[in-house]
């Protein structure tokens, strides 16, 4: 199939670089609160790229669920194909595609767990179903049916039907600490804005990267 008309011209509008805020985390703040008060579909989703031993590049989406001055935090399961390459390597790549408001930012950095403490705080907050989830799944693992999942799902209710379901000893958060990120607004004629911050020492210089 031959695609190669299918184009639209970027009007949203540009960035400049008078329109940044000095550090970048609190300019992805803004630029986040703007893309939920738009009404996007899970804005917090992000494609994650790790690398495995061989080279070989991987994504997935993950959902951010928190950040602040000290990175991005996802969770997972750490037995997981992304929590192992990171492990070997924890070099990473974070995109959040804000296609709507033609909008794209672009964080590189280090990923590290974080306690288990701040494990234990995030996984007792969410549903049930979904502390119980956590435990059901070895996840990247090959499945021979979905049937062995439900019924290994059905033991765990059987096994934590009365009390709080605990965190499991494999699963937990990742904190993305950033060295770049890098913002980018669709331009007309494919004159696209990208600004590019870097971490210097304590603080971070700007630059305007071509389109």
């Amino acid at each position: 199939m031959d695609i190669s008309d299918f184009r639209k011209e970027y009007q949203k509008g540009g960035l400049r670089r008078a329109d940044l805020l000095p550090e970048p985390v609190a300019q992805f703040g803004k630029w986040f609160s703007q893309a939920c008060d738009a009404g996007l579909h899970e804005p917090n989703a992000m494609a994650l790229a790790t690398v495995a031993p061989n080279g070989q590049p991987s994504q997935r989406t993950v959902l951010l669920k928190y950040f602040d001055a000290d990175g991005f935090v996802f969770f997972t399961n750490y037995e997981s194909r992304k929590a192992r390459e990171i492990a070997l390597n924890p070099q990473v790549s974070l995109l959040f595609p804000w296609i709507t408001l033609e909008r794209q930012v672009i964080v590189q950095g280090r990923a590290e767990k974080i306690s288990a403490l701040e494990s234990l705080k995030y996984f007792a907050s969410r549903p049930r179903d979904s502390q119980m989830g956590a435990w059901v799944s070895q996840q990247s693992s090959v499945v021979g049916s979905r049937q062995l999942l439900e019924m290994k799902l059905a033991e765990i209710k059987r096994k934590f039907s009365a009390g709080e379901v605990p965190l499991p000893s494999f699963w937990g958060g990742l904190r993305v600490v950033p060295e770049s990120i890098e913002f980018w607004q669709g331009g007309e004629g494919r004159l696209h804005d990208r600004l590019l911050y870097e971490r210097r020492g304590d603080g971070w210089a700007i630059a305007r990267l071509a389109p």
